[in-house]
């Protein structure tokens, strides 16, 4: 008698035969996966696609913008206070919302009556772009400014709300902007990190870390936190006792140990990042300190900033180092203003005149001082400067007689400057009371699909795959706004 042909009984000859059809189909299949490209692209798209993740890439397209800037108001400031006149709130002073304005009122608090604008607002540049008294020195700008004042946002929370701004989405676990641009570009400079943060010495947002966080790409595109007072990196020397050529050994050692790991497992997107991170702080050894060492700039340059005396020291330092290293070719720097929580950030729920009033004078001078500087030296031609919070305030106060105002998710200002924006404009509009965005909306996809177009990265072909699917900073959809690039 002859033996079975499988004697483990497993596998009968009719599946044998059904087995190796689906095979022929498969290896058919494969070719034609192949011949469309499927798995080139999507061999590349969620793992490292060089040795060195910074490494500079090629943009999908030439763009004027290499680095950019992103001054964060933590809190939300008011846009009928600052960028976004409403002379129709001094005629319906006092009076309540209109009906039919339908809102959610975060957090339940009292909702009272029409406001105006706590401080006059005064025509800068040729432009005459509006502006409030809150930022007198920027105002002498506004012929750099894109202001769009038709933001709105999916999030009336500040935690939400932060990770919407910084990711695109109100959930935590997505890469941020800074980590999109630099997963798509790289750095020009590989000593030094590809996105850096600096927070506010009062505390960072409420939301933290997944407002840096590059999600489900590698840790090596996440934002590298500087300290906003004292050394921006701490235990930037090596150990004591211990030269170069000894540290270079040890990390030449562990290199190789981990490669060979790495190698066994293929895809260990963690490990690679790890190894990556540690040559990277090696470098940092040598390149940061000089970055970060104002003892350079000339005094001039440090009153400018309005370094060496309160209250725009701390912001001032902040932007001066900003300007520092993208001169270096550090792809994206997020500065914030505000930390912690209420008062103690943009959040004016008790006093606008208070509240905007502390915080403007912190970051004015500054911020004006970035701008003059940055052309000054041929950068803003080069670097986007991006200014807003994660959303703005109502036109009413809170209560009668009570000078502060809720959040707004429903229209609010933000603006642009230098890398390729058209300067002195005002695109989109809010109603008149400045509640809602009503022409040229602008969703915060559109925002970030411009931010990626001006620095050369086409939203929609800047993807990572994830989970079996091509995931991008602006999801489904987002429209690059055309009418505010130059």
């Amino acid at each position: 008698m002859t033996a079975p042909l499988f004697p483990c009984g497993h596998t009968s000859r009719r599946e044998f035969v059904w087995q190796m059809g689906g095979g022929f189909a498969g290896l058919a299949l494969t070719a034609l996966l192949d011949a469309d490209g499927f798995f080139t692209r999507h061999a590349q798209a969620g793992t490292d696609r060089v040795a060195n993740p910074l490494a500079a890439k090629p943009a999908h397209f030439a763009a004027r913008a290499r680095s950019v800037i992103f001054l964060m108001m933590n809190g939300g400031p008011s846009q009928v206070d600052t960028f976004d006149y409403k002379p129709a709130l001094a005629k319906y002073a006092g009076q309540p919302l209109p009906e039919g304005k339908t809102f959610i009122n975060s957090g339940g608090r009292k909702i009272g009556f029409l406001t105006p604008a706590f401080r006059p607002f005064r025509p800068g540049g040729q432009s005459g772009l509006l502006i409030s008294d809150f930022f007198p020195r920027i105002r002498e700008h506004a012929d750099k400014l894109a202001v769009i004042r038709s933001c709105h946002t999916d999030s009336h929370a500040h935690g939400s709300a932060l990770v919407a701004m910084n990711t695109g989405k109100t959930f935590i676990g997505r890469p941020s902007l800074g980590s999109w641009a630099v997963y798509g570009l790289g750095s020009e400079n590989e000593d030094l990190p590809g996105y850096v943060v600096m927070l506010d010495k009062r505390g960072g947002p409420i939301s933290g870390q997944p407002n840096w966080s590059s999600g489900f790409m590698s840790a090596a595109y996440a934002g590298t936190l500087f300290r906003p007072t004292g050394d921006p990196i701490l235990d930037l020397r090596g150990p004591a006792g211990q030269d170069a050529a000894h540290q270079r050994a040890q990390l030449d050692l562990l290199a190789r140990l981990n490669q060979e790991h790495l190698d066994a497992r293929p895809g260990g997107h963690e490990l690679a990042a790890r190894i990556a991170s540690y040559e990277l702080a090696y470098r940092m050894q040598s390149a940061t300190p000089e970055a970060v060492d104002l003892s350079q700039e000339s005094a001039r340059t440090l009153e400018e900033y309005g370094i060496g005396r309160e209250p725009t020291d701390e912001f001032g330092r902040n932007c001066l180092i900003a300007r520092r290293l993208v001169e270096r070719g550090v792809r994206f720097v997020q500065l914030y203003s505000g930390g912690g929580h209420l008062e103690d950030t943009w959040d004016a729920h008790a006093s606008i005149e208070t509240n905007h009033g502390r915080h403007a004078a912190e970051v004015d001078q500054p911020i004006a001082a970035l701008l003059t500087d940055l052309e000054r030296r041929g950068l803003l031609e080069t670097t986007l400067v991006l200014w807003g919070g994660e959303f703005g305030r109502m036109p009413f106060s809170e209560g009668k007689g009570e000078p502060g105002r809720n959040h707004n998710p429903y229209g609010f200002t933000m603006w642009l400057a230098g890398g390729g924006v058209r300067g002195g404009i005002a695109y989109g509009e809010t109603d008149e009371l400045g509640f809602e965005a009503v022409v040229d909306k602008v969703h915060i996809h559109d925002l970030h699909a411009t931010i990626l177009a001006l620095i050369g990265l086409d939203h929609e072909k800047l993807t990572y795959f994830h989970q079996g699917r091509d995931e991008r900073l602006t999801d489904v959809y987002g429209r690059v706004i055309r009418e505010i690039i130059a």
